[in-house]
């Protein structure tokens, strides 16, 4: 497994939040949902995306795909100073500015929703709930917001998706979801390998012979006990040579990255699962609870039954409701 892969597999869309919006000029929604990341889809018209803070507003045409990392708010509208009419709030709940519910208003079928039936936009969202802490390396990897013009890429799934989500058949909610997965780690890994992209350190490294193997042996085995000697030795390079060449690609030193995936599974488990501190520690390299607490405080500030005990629990995400 790579480590792209990894950082998608845990964290995978459960029940994600998806909509088909069909809208007529004059339109804007504001989105303070909170969710950590959204994929967008223009199929037909245009939308403007305007973050909060001076961010520059983006222009989706047909074709083009947008992520945009939460939790901070943003506008998406016909104009880029359009005047929102609505807010989406977490879970989905669209109201008017003065908190007037909208859900039924704007129904126009399965998972679709707007101000006409035949507008001149459609926009295809899906957010994620991704709550496993796994996934903060990928989310920190990433702009507020990812543009990926139709010109630039051609992607098969985009057509998918729009095919499925107004369909209501068995298991739809299931099958949305993996479309939806394989949908954003085949933008991820065209916006990664973009000239200019600043993809982050492992994500070049994966390519390396050397120090991508490093990564997969820390990734899919972070129980065995690694040294950098160790980890070498398994890589068919000096210890010297692999420290070197892991800090330069990666961007920091092997037993820190190797820390670092350690307590982000960990922090997983405790999030996701029931098991134990002692069992969670053992499952990702701690010879204890005690190991696992007393690293797990110092680089997160808490111990991992504070942390379990402050998780917000996921909000389900059903379509728009009020």
């Amino acid at each position: 497994m790579d480590v792209l892969a990894g950082l998608l597999d845990g964290p995978r869309a459960r029940g994600a939040f998806l909509l088909r919006m069909v809208m007529e000029p004059p339109w804007a929604v504001r989105i303070e949902d909170r969710a950590p990341l959204c994929l967008m889809c223009v199929t037909s018209g245009e939308a403007w995306i305007v973050p909060d803070g001076g961010g520059d507003p983006v222009v989706l045409r047909a074709g083009d795909i947008a992520i945009s990392r939460g939790p901070d708010p943003y506008t998406a509208g016909d104009r880029p100073d359009a005047v929102p009419c609505a807010v989406i709030g977490p879970g989905g709940v669209c109201r008017t500015l003065e908190g007037e519910p909208l859900a039924e208003s704007m129904r126009l079928g399965v998972r679709t929703w707007g101000n006409a039936p035949d507008g001149g936009t459609t926009m295809l969202v899906g957010t994620y709930r991704m709550d496993g802490e796994v996934s903060r390396r990928l989310l920190d990897a990433l702009p507020p917001l990812v543009r990926l013009p139709a010109d630039a890429w051609s992607c098969p799934l985009t057509p998918v998706l729009e095919e499925e989500i107004s369909r209501d058949d068995p298991g739809q909610s299931v099958v949305l979801d993996r479309v939806l997965d394989l949908l954003l780690i085949a933008a991820l890994r065209e916006w990664f390998s973009r000239p200019g992209a600043e993809a982050p350190g492992w994500y070049g490294a994966m390519a390396d012979p050397v120090v991508g193997k490093a990564l997969r042996l820390i990734q899919d085995e972070p129980a065995r006990p690694w040294t950098v000697a160790s980890l070498a030795g398994a890589c068919g390079i000096s210890r010297a040579g692999l420290a070197r060449r892991f800090t330069e690609l990666v961007g920091e030193p092997p037993m820190a990255y190797l820390t670092g995936w350690r307590l982000a599974t960990a922090a997983d488990l405790l999030r996701g699962t029931d098991a134990t501190v002692e069992s969670v520690a053992r499952k990702v390299g701690y010879s204890g609870s005690f190991a696992l607490s007393a690293a797990f405080k110092r680089v997160r500030g808490v111990s991992p039954q504070e942390f379990r005990r402050n998780v917000t629990p996921a909000v389900s995400r059903t379509l728009v409701s009020g």
